[in-house]
C-alpha cells in the first residue's frame, strides 16, 4: 500500500495532520496507541474540549526558544482554527479568559469531524497498534508496530511523530517519542509534569487539608510571572486554575506568592471599617470576602477576633502581609498521572520552524506535545497541536 506518510499518534496533531494533508491529496495511515482516536481530546476540559483561545499567541508558550512558534501560528491562526470547526458544524462559545469550547459541550464532536473526514477522504486510522521501531534506510522509513499480538510493518517516504507526551499514562501516553528522538541523537530539553496540582507536606500539611474544597480567587505569582484566578485547597495541597498556571513555570524547592484579595487592599478595607465602627471584629471583615471556615483558618496567622479599632500598625502590616504575600513553598507536584501537559521535550533547535520536519532527518517530522513548546491552561495547547498538524501536512 503505498501511502505519502505514516502518523504516529491519532491525537489532536495527527489527527489534524492527516485531514490537512487529505485536503491536498495526500494520502496518510495513522497508528494509534489506543483503542480510539482523539482519547485525550474527549477527557480535555471535563468531556467539554476547550479547543482554542482566542487569545493565543507565542506569548503564552513555554519553550527554551520562545521565537519557534512564530512561523507556524502565522500560518495556521485561532481564526483558522476557528473556522476549520465552524465549516464542520462546530460553532465556539467562550467561556472565560478566551477560553472556547463547542456549543454543544461534546468533545466528542470535535473528535467526530477528524474521523468523518479522515473515513471520507479515505485516511486510515488503526487503532491498538503500537508503534516499537522506526527505521529509515536509503530514504524510506519502516515503522513496526504490534497489532492483535503481530507484529506489521508500514514503509513510506516520510513519517510523523505526534505521539504526545507522557501526561495521563491510563490515556496511553508513552515515552515513544522521547526515547526515539534519544535513540536519534536529538536533544532532549528536560521534561517534568506541567499546569499540575502541587502538593504540601510537613509542618503545614494539615493547615492546607483543613481547608480542602475551599476555592479563593488569587493572584498566584512566581518571580516575573502571575496569573489571577481561583486556587482550590485539596487534603493534599494546592489544585484549581491558577495554581496550575503556575506549576509550569514553578521548580522544585521554589517559593510561590498568592495576593488572596488581588482587586482590593486589606489595610484599606480596615480603615474604612475603623471610621464606620471600630467595634468590628477582624473576623467579620474577612468574612466579606471568604467562607467562614477559611477565615478561621487565616486565625492561625492574625488577631482575628481583635476589634479593627484595636489593630496595631505592626499588626496592620502583618495582615496586609499575610493576605496580599502569602508565601507557599510547595514539597512537590502530582506527577504525570494529574497533569494536564508536559513541559520540556524534544527540542526546537533540532526541527525547522517553517515546516517542523527535522533538520538531522530529512523527512521525520515532529509536532505537538513531544515537542519543547507548553502552552498555558485554557486551549492554548490544542491551538499549538492544530498549528503543527497543519505545517507538517504541508510538507509531507
Amino acid at each position: 500500500m503505498e501511502v505519502d506518510a505514516i502518523i504516529v499518534g491519532a491525537g489532536a496533531c495527527g489527527l489534524m495532520c492527516a485531514v490537512q494533508a487529505g485536503f491536498l491529496g495526500k494520502r496518510v495511515i495513522l497508528l494509534e496507541k489506543n483503542s480510539k482516536p482523539g482519547a485525550k481530546i474527549l477527557i480535555s476540559g471535563g468531556g467539554r474540549c476547550n479547543f482554542t483561545n482566542l487569545w493565543a499567541t507565542p506569548a503564552q508558550f513555554i519553550s527554551a526558544n520562545p521565537h519557534f512558534l512564530k512561523s507556524s501560528f502565522s500560518q495556521w491562526t485561532v481564526t483558522d482554527t476557528v473556522n476549520f470547526f465552524e465549516n464542520f458544524g462546530i460553532v465556539g462559545k467562550e467561556k472565560t479568559l478566551g477560553q472556547l469550547f463547542p456549543e454543544s459541550n461534546n468533545a466528542a464532536s470535535v473528535v467526530a469531524v477528524f474521523t468523518s473526514l479522515c473515513a471520507e477522504m479515505g485516511q486510515e486510522i488503526r487503532c491498538n497498534a503500537e508503534v516499537k521501531e522506526i527505521e529509515r534506510k536509503e530514504g524510506f522509513f519502516t515503522v513496526s508496530y504490534a497489532q492483535n499480538g503481530a507484529v506489521h510493518a508500514l514503509t513510506a517516504p516520510k513519517v510523523v511523530v505526534a505521539s504526545g507526551g507522557l501526561p495521563i499514562p491510563k490515556m496511553g501516553a508513552s515515552d515513544f517519542a522521547l526515547k526515539f528522538a534519544r535513540k536519534q541523537g536529538l536533544n532532549i530539553i528536560e521534561t517534568a509534569p506541567a499546569l499540575v496540582p502541587l502538593t504540601i507536606t510537613g509542618k503545614d500539611e494539615d493547615w492546607y487539608a483543613q481547608l480542602s474544597g475551599n476555592t479563593v480567587f488569587c493572584e498566584v505569582s512566581h518571580g516575573e510571572i502571575s496569573f489571577e484566578e481561583n486556587i482550590l485547597f485539596t487534603h493534599w495541597g494546592l489544585s484549581g486554575p491558577a495554581i496550575l498556571q503556575i506549576s509550569s513555570y514553578w521548580r522544585p524547592g521554589e517559593t510561590i506568592h498568592l495576593n488572596m484579595l488581588p482587586h482590593h487592599e486589606i489595610v484599606q478595607v480596615i480603615e474604612e471599617e475603623r471610621k464606620k465602627n471600630g467595634k468590628t471584629l477582624l473576623s467579620t471583615v474577612l468574612n466579606r470576602f471568604y467562607t467562614k471556615k477559611m477565615t478561621d483558618a487565616l486565625g492561625k496567622f492574625l488577631p482575628i477576633m481583635k476589634t479593627v479599632a484595636s489593630l496595631t500598625k505592626s499588626e496592620l502590616a502583618f495582615v496586609s502581609s499575610t493576605i496580599h504575600e502569602f508565601k507557599v513553598k510547595p514539597a512537590g507536584d502530582k506527577g504525570y498521572d494529574k497533569a494536564e501537559v508536559m513541559r520540556g521535550g524534544i527540542d526546537t533547535n533540532e526541527i525547522s520552524s517553517k515546516t517542523l520536519e527535522c533538520k538531522k532527518i530529512p523527512g521525520l517530522y515532529l509536532g505537538g506535545e513531544c515537542v519543547d513548546v507548553t502552552g498555558w491552561l485554557g486551549g492554548y495547547n490544542f491551538q499549538w497541536a492544530w498549528a503543527s498538524g497543519f505545517v507538517i501536512a504541508q510538507n509531507v
